[in-house]
């Protein structure tokens, strides 16, 4: 039988979800592929993933979709690891460099500026790494996984995404979850969810097997992350891209 290629996230937030799918017996039935949000999307557009955590900013970008399972990468308030960060108060800011590993927090970042913030600097697409080297004087950047932890250690100013959009909408947000682009067996399906499900029972182990020196990840796993699609999130996830289409 041909595996099933499941595209995920090279980040600290995934860890949890990726668990189980190494270790449960799912793990024989999948080859998983890593790589950033934003060129997971562009994988499952192209067909070189079946099922791929991708940005909820790029699901109208395919033709035909489906939301697999009941796992993503959500929040109910600060993410902690998508944040806009600056040497100067917001008003103050010019440009703005944004993340290229992402796709959905940039979408966010431009509905926060249009309809909170009132500013309008210049917004500029980092091509690598190394724009976060220009953080600095009048010059922020967006800033999005475990970089961003690292950059809290450097910044003055820390505007937090996910607090942001809960201030304005009472919802929590939903920056990535598990797609496909074709219909997958209900036992596959399910198989998938118990699979993410079992990281959630072993945060402690996760956190105690995993060194990371710019942030306490028992902290991050169970106050900052909200891994379960609920209702709330999937009105999220709509409400947001409802958004979306009226910014453009």
């Amino acid at each position: 039988m041909k595996k099933i290629r499941v595209g995920i996230v090279n980040y600290l937030n995934t860890k949890p979800l990726v668990y189980g799918l190494e270790r449960l017996p799912i793990a024989e039935k999948i080859e998983l592929i890593g790589d950033y949000p934003a060129r997971l999307s562009q994988m499952l557009k192209s067909g070189q993933i079946d099922i791929g955590l991708v940005p909820v900013a790029t699901l109208p970008e395919l033709s035909d979709f489906h939301i697999v399972g009941n796992y993503c990468i959500g929040t109910e308030g600060e993410i902690a690891s998508v944040a806009l960060f600056s040497d100067v108060p917001m008003p103050e800011i010019r440009k703005i460099y944004l993340d290229y590993q992402s796709r959905s927090s940039v979408e966010l970042l431009k509905y926060l500026m249009r309809e909170s913030w009132g500013i309008s600097p210049e917004l500029v697409p980092a091509m690598d790494d190394s724009f976060r080297n220009e953080i600095k004087g009048t010059t922020a950047g967006l800033v999005i996984g475990d970089r961003a932890f690292e950059q809290r250690k450097i910044s003055t100013f820390i505007y937090d995404l996910g607090s942001e959009w809960k201030a304005i909408t009472g919802l929590p947000f939903v920056f990535a979850t598990w797609v496909s682009t074709r219909p997958l067996p209900d036992d596959f399906i399910a198989e998938f969810d118990k699979a993410n499900e079992e990281g959630m029972n072993h945060i402690e182990e996760i956190v105690n097997e995993t060194t990371f020196p710019f942030f306490d990840l028992r902290r991050y796993y169970k106050m900052h992350l909200s891994y379960r699609l609920d209702a709330r999130k999937r009105k999220a996830i709509i409400h947001f891209q409802s958004l979306m289409s009226e910014g453009t």
